[in-house]
């Protein structure tokens, strides 16, 4: 090959004018047909290769080039020859380019080269994006080493690579959003769960400013409002010892204006305020000040249109600004503690109007001469203030005096409609048949509660006690289902009184119920429990019984 060819890469339709190509028939082929046809043949591989092809001599000038080269850089056919490869396709260092290597300079010491981000220069000065190859060219006469370079056009590559990259790049982005977004939901339900966990709300938004704390906020304080206005609930700060652990009118910082005026608007029906505080003046020890406050949020706890307190997060100049995703987050977990107090305060109504049956349930005790009467009712659960359980003392004739102590089946207020309905019938039962005794009244009871359905079943404990001549009582009882009677003597000996026990109330209203009696010494002490008293999930009554009285109940108690 010498400079002077007029083309390298043949013509691959040469061979087929000048000669036929080996195999291609049966007549015989002339030895210039055969040398034409080898000579044809590397331009006809590198043409289908799809490539682009040039060659340069020892001095980088462009000898030969295939039709793909010319193609794809934009040249008419044979243009390039002659060229400075290197000053021609190669484009100058830019600003975020460096200048390529002259390929000469490494082929020169007999090396393959290759590279991917290599830029040719285009006939209009457009840039093509190439990967190549360059091997040296062996020694042409005495021109010295030259070298072949094969490229193709990488436009597509680089912009699959690229699409696969910001593919990337975006579900990298979603997963964090995902991840953030799961972060944040979790950190709400623990903040529902902290409002919904106890029906204290003091203690459920102490917990709740302790969760906003530095998560959403370096300060959180809520205020309720009240008959006065509003008042301090709950507050926290990332830092200890900033702020005094109680909040009253000894230990309380001052209002920033900025905050009392935000809060007017709040409990006034205006929505979130936005704060930017102003800096401090030297002696000021108002809220803000102390926690050091650039801006706050003040975001009204509103539920049904009815404003029932205030939050307020603060931030100071070293953390950033709050932003509309802050707002609208605070104005959530605002949302969430409203429903956390309403359902407080619907728990502290049922507790109130529980309280209300049992005062009207459990009565008054009477004064009886030389006895000492006292009751106590503890409810088992903070939320059932009333149930199945009564007690009751009513005064007869003589002097008599009646002790009850019952248990409807059933929890809470539904327990709480038979039992009133039981007690009272009972109460009737004892005062218009006082000559009778417990078991028989007891055995009314039963009549009555088959045909009135007054409760599915119960247990109760029916005592008659009647003062005897020498100032001693005698005492008549009954007992349906229920826990035996606990009789404390002066001397500290503590007795289960047997007898008088059938089955419980509502089960069997035919049968006898047995009345036991017993006098009762000077001084002693009658103990009539239910047996919540004696009895837990973790401890039944023949392990309770004894814990509590320090003495067995009597063999057959519950028949």
């Amino acid at each position: 090959m010498s400079r002077s060819s007029d083309m390298v890469f043949q013509d691959p339709a040469r061979a087929g004018r000048e000669g036929r190509m080996p195999g291609a028939g049966s007549e015989p082929q002339t030895d210039a047909a055969v040398a034409d046809a080898e000579q044809a043949l590397p331009a006809m591989q590198l043409e289908a290769a799809g490539a682009g092809v040039y060659t340069v001599d020892a001095t980088g000038t462009v000898i030969a080039c295939n039709r793909w080269a010319e193609r794809m850089l934009g040249y008419a056919p044979g243009a390039l020859i002659g060229v400075d490869a290197h000053r021609t396709l190669h484009p100058p260092a830019e600003k975020g380019r460096a200048a390529q290597q002259p390929i000469l300079a490494d082929v020169a010491r007999g090396r393959l080269i290759s590279g991917d981000r290599a830029v040719l220069l285009r006939a209009d000065g457009s840039a093509l994006q190439v990967w190549w190859s360059a091997a040296p060219l062996p020694a042409l006469e005495e021109d010295g080493v030259g070298a072949v370079v094969v490229f193709h056009d990488a436009t597509a590559d680089r912009e699959r690579a690229g699409r696969r990259a910001r593919r990337y790049a975006h579900s990298e982005a979603m997963r964090e959003r995902a991840e953030y977004d799961l972060a944040e939901v979790t950190w709400l339900s623990e903040l529902t769960l902290a409002m919904v966990s106890t029906l204290d709300a003091d203690r459920a938004l102490d917990r709740l400013v302790r969760l906003l704390v530095p998560r959403l906020a370096d300060t959180a304080v809520i205020d309720l409002a009240d008959l006065d206005g509003y008042r301090h609930s709950a507050h926290a700060h990332h830092a200890a010892g900033v702020l005094p652990e109680s909040w009253d009118a000894s230990s309380a910082p001052a209002e920033h204006p900025l905050h009392t005026k935000a809060l007017a608007g709040i409990f006034q029906g205006a929505g979130t305020q936005h704060v930017k505080v102003s800096p401090a003046t030297a002696g000021e020890k108002d809220l803000f000040t102390l926690v050091e406050a650039e801006e706050a949020l003040v975001v009204p706890i509103r539920l049904h249109a009815l404003t029932i307190g205030a939050l307020t997060l603060t931030r100071a100049p070293a953390g950033p600004p709050f932003t509309e995703a802050d707002r609208v987050l605070a104005e959530e977990v605002a949302r969430r503690t409203a429903l956390g107090l309403d359902n407080t305060r619907l728990h502290a109504a049922q507790a109130d109007i529980a309280a209300t049956l049992q005062r009207a349930l459990l009565t008054d005790l009477p004064a009886v001469e030389n006895l000492e009467l006292a009751a106590h009712y503890q409810p088992a659960q903070h939320a059932a203030e009333i149930g199945g359980d009564w007690y009751d003392a009513l005064l007869l004739d003589h002097g008599d005096l009646a002790l009850v102590i019952g248990d409807v089946t059933g929890h809470d207020i539904q327990a709480a409609s038979p039992m009133s309905e039981l007690r009272n019938m009972l109460r009737a039962l004892a005062v218009d048949h006082p000559e009778e005794d417990p078991g028989q009244i007891l055995r009314r009871l039963d009549t009555a509660q088959a045909r009135l359905t007054l409760a599915d079943s119960a247990t109760a404990i029916l005592a008659r006690l009647h003062p005897a001549p020498d100032g001693t009582w005698d005492m008549a009882w009954s007992v349906a289902g229920h826990p035996p009677p606990l009789l404390l003597t002066a001397d500290g000996n503590a007795t289960y009184l047997a007898g008088g026990h059938t089955i419980l109330l509502g089960v069997h209203p035919t049968r006898d119920r047995p009345t036991a009696r017993t006098t009762l010494p000077p001084g002693a002490t009658l103990i009539l429990y239910t047996d919540g008293l004696v009895e837990s999930r973790t401890q039944g009554l023949d392990a309770g019984m004894p814990a509590y009285a320090g003495t067995p109940p009597p063999t057959g108690t519950f028949p």
